[in-house]
């Protein structure tokens, strides 16, 4: 996931404006944010958070999900699937919670999306096993030696 670019961003948002004929003031009221906030963004001085991302985009009637691969929110399309970015989107338009935790849940989500692509490839770890690590006796899931219990020495 990549960071903000609000420069980026505030370009991006000013094209659309224009070409959607709207003035700062008629976009800011459409969706709700202030004149002037709303002139920081288009400047790149404020990084606007994804709920404000998701009012302009649908002030200008564009997709949210184009507004936050603007911001570097969201990473583009990569034949991810739809449920990927299902995901991401649920998780960025929940105002139930915080915008950092959005930005956690999404980091934890992507990095599991990478660790297993590479064990579908067949370069991953086995389960219990973290990268780097020897594979252990018994498929990797603790078990150690395969003989009974009562096969085995006991050191006092």
């Amino acid at each position: 996931m990549g960071s903000i670019h609000v420069g980026n961003l505030g370009e991006f948002l000013r094209e659309q404006r224009r070409s959607a004929r709207l003035s700062l003031r008629q976009l800011a009221d459409a969706a709700g944010v202030s004149n002037p906030y709303l002139s920081q963004i288009e400047r790149g001085l404020r990084k606007p958070s994804a709920e404000i991302l998701q009012q302009l985009a649908k002030a200008l009637r564009i997709s949210a999900e184009t507004l936050y691969v603007q911001a570097g929110i969201l990473d583009e399309r990569r034949g991810d699937g739809a449920d990927g970015m299902a995901v991401h989107t649920a998780i960025l338009t929940d105002p139930a919670i915080s915008e950092r935790q959005k930005q956690v849940l999404l980091q934890i989500y992507d990095s599991f999306r990478k660790e297993n692509a590479r064990e579908d490839a067949g370069g991953g770890v086995e389960e219990g096993q973290t990268e780097g690590e020897a594979p252990r006796p018994g498929g990797g899931r603790g078990e150690g030696d395969a003989r009974p219990a009562s096969d085995r020495r006991r050191t006092p």
